[in-house]
């Protein structure tokens, strides 16, 4: 088994590395790479993204040095910044335009600091001295101011993924003031103040554009900050921790969380799957926290320590061409990435760049190694039901504690089971209020969506299929055991109210016949711990050669259900209890809808006319009730029995008394 529980993807996106004539940038938005080269008065332009499709190579007008390029949403329009005052643009709707227009900061005094595209044609110029919000117009080649806010910027912050921006303002850089960019608008969020330790306002070392980023984390948007220095009042060892600030929408960021690295140097965070994982460079190592599992909470902010110890990301390798300078022969070489390197720049949510090596890799969770390393059960599970695709995992832990030699005990398994049947249930119940919402609040909010907690549901399907039918197969395993495990599952159905599949139910009774435990399936019959369904009333029946009082116990299943009247009846005829029969249609009012010709044909017994007999009388009765005369109409098909009542007790079937066979 692997001892990493993080890597980076096999294939990474890889572009020309920077040099003095290659200048690599990064959109984020569009997670597309630019490396733009200046060569003999042209500046040529190669952008890379995740697709094939998305490669473009173009040229821009060589007029200066390129400070920042990103296409809009669409891809239709080209941004660059190459001054302090302006910003440029071309549009690539048909081709490269070859018409340019730009637009200035306005005030005369402020500077570009960056910029991004916030919606489809919509773009936000920060600047020294605020931010300034612009819808595009293509083809008028012009820009219209929508709003702007005055306020001192040291640095920006922006996470395309929610379009919120946080700017930073103040002498320490601590005063951070949200805003959220929706279709045409701007929304200004409360403004708050990140904590800076004691230590750091005496060196008068603020809060750096480095140590903050954006996070969304189970639909829930962080202010994430590294913090080197920790508060003496802190909970567990010194070192540096992060700390997450909720953002509200009506009131300031709230400090709810601080993960604690127990480590000093530098840092970088990541977000894969809802984990925040750090990556340390001095000791190369990553670590995970799950800010929705454990904690410490004093009251205010909950403390988390790792998930795991520290581990290394697993080594990255990278296929390079080198050409033969003498044969001109082009070999394939494996390259050893320098891992954790001074090159690499993170970016969020999974995201890391090494430009000098010219790759982007994502960043990606090993679930398997961390089914292995993680030794409670309990966490293990509810770890991986917050998991995306996690769901093949977590069956293979199921049949794990299952296996001979690292068999779980009872109650643990319990634990389990619990965890398991609680995320089903509430999936189930957000299910059902979706479908209660209207049509288009439904079409808006897929079922996986409405899930407020786990990513992955596991349902009685999933472990029948791939773990409980296997399981009662093992011969290595005492079937006390497994009727246990069994039991157990079902009682953590029943505990969260969630119908069981009568296929569960029977396993047990295969499992117990198999084993000649009619005792006990019999006592699990009588005491409900095995539910009524037709199925099961039927395979009961299919028993009765092993353990005639199945047969019984099947007739009082089928009773309790209220709905298998027509399969009663037929199991009755089936074993020739014509009477009985007769006496369950009369009982439940069933007489107008019984076929006669059924019952007479099943009556048909040479060395028994009295039943024949009863059975005829029965009808004609009914006859009477129904048409106020005892003849059968054409349609039952009733001619041949009347022939042969007329043949056994004649024509005036009055031959022999209704008090004599008759049904009571």
């Amino acid at each position: 088994m692997s001892g990493h529980y993080v890597q980076l993807c096999p294939n990474p996106l890889r572009f020309e590395p920077v040099t003095k004539e290659n200048s690599v940038f990064f959109d984020e938005a569009n997670r597309q790479v630019f490396s733009v080269t200046s060569v003999e008065g042209k500046t040529r332009v190669v952008v890379r993204g995740p697709d094939v499709k998305s490669l473009v190579i173009f040229n821009i007008p060589s007029v200066g040095h390129v400070q920042s390029i990103k296409f809009s949403y669409d891809r239709k329009i080209l941004a660059i910044q190459r001054s302090l005052k302006v910003v440029e643009f071309i549009n690539f709707a048909e081709g490269n335009d070859s018409h340019q227009y730009s637009q200035t900061c306005k005030s005369k005094s402020a500077h570009v600091i960056g910029f991004h595209w916030t919606n489809l044609n919509e773009i936000v110029f920060i600047t020294n001295q605020g931010l300034e919000f612009y819808q595009v117009f293509p083809e008028k080649h012009s820009l219209k101011m929508i709003k702007n806010y005055s306020v001192q910027v040291n640095w920006f912050v922006f996470l395309p993924e929610s379009a919120v921006l946080l700017l930073s303002s103040s002498g320490l850089g601590n005063v951070i003031h949200p805003y959220h960019f929706r279709a045409g608008s701007v929304m200004r969020l409360p403004k708050f103040e990140v904590d800076i330790p004691a230590a750091s306002k005496a060196q008068k070392t603020g809060l750096l554009e480095r140590d903050v980023t954006l996070a969304n984390i189970d639909g829930q948007l962080y202010v994430v900050i590294l913090r080197n220095q920790q508060r003496s009042a802190s909970p567990g060892p010194v070192g540096a921790e992060i700390v997450l600030y909720q953002l509200q929408r009506d009131i300031p960021a709230k400090k709810v969380a601080v993960l604690q690295l127990n480590m000093i140097g530098r840092f970088a965070v990541n977000v894969v799957d809802n984990l925040v994982i750090v990556h340390h460079q001095a000791s190369k190592t990553s670590m995970l926290f799950d800010i929705r599992i454990g904690g410490e909470f004093d009251g205010q902010v909950t403390y988390f320590q790792p998930v795991l110890a520290p581990l290394p990301l697993e080594q990255a390798v990278l296929d390079m061409e080198e050409k033969d300078s003498t044969t001109g022969a082009v070999k394939k070489k494996r390259t050893v990435c320098d891992m954790y390197s001074q090159n690499w720049i993170v970016f969020q949510p999974n995201i890391i760049i090494d430009a000098k090596l010219g790759c982007l890799w994502t960043v990606l969770i090993k679930l398997e190694p961390l089914a292995v390393m993680i030794g409670d059960k309990g966490l293990l599970v509810d770890f991986l039901l917050l998991r995306k695709e996690s769901k093949m995992v977590i069956l293979t832990v199921f049949k794990q504690a299952l296996t001979p030699g690292r068999q779980c005990s009872l109650p643990v398994l319990a634990r389990m089971f619990d965890k398991l049947n609680l995320a089903y249930k509430n999936y189930s119940q957000e299910i059902e209020l979706a479908a209660q919402q209207s049509p288009d609040a439904s079409r808006n909010h897929s079922p996986q969506k409405q899930l407020s907690r786990c990513q992955t549901v596991v349902t009685q399907e999933d472990m029948y299929s791939h773990v409980l039918s296997m399981f009662v197969e093992n011969k290595d395993i005492k079937y006390k055991f497994m009727v246990a495990v069994l039991v157990e599952y079902i009682r953590s159905l029943n505990q969260f109210e969630i119908e069981v599949e009568h296929y569960l139910y029977e396993l047990i009774i295969n499992l117990l016949v198999r084993n000649k435990c009619f005792y006990q399936l019999h006592q699990f019959l009588q005491y409900h711990v095995i539910g009524d369904s037709k199925p099961l009333a039927c395979l009961m029946l299919s028993l009765e050669n092993d353990y005639p009082p199945t047969y019984q116990l099947a007739l009082d299943m089928l009773k309790r259900l209220n709905t298998a009247n027509e399969e009663i009846i037929e199991v009755l005829l089936s074993k020739q209890q014509l009477l009985p029969a007769l006496r369950y249609i009369r009982a439940i009012g069933a007489e107008d809808s019984a076929s006669p010709r059924k019952f007479l044909e099943a009556a048909t017994n040479p060395e028994d006319p009295m039943l024949f007999y009863t059975v005829f009388k029965f009808f004609e009765q009914r006859n009477m009730k129904l048409r106020g005369s005892p003849e059968f109409v054409p349609g039952e098909h009733c001619e041949p029995y009347v022939k042969r009542f007329e043949l056994l007790f004649g024509s005036s079937r009055s031959g022999i008394s209704q008090g004599n066979g008759g049904i009571n």
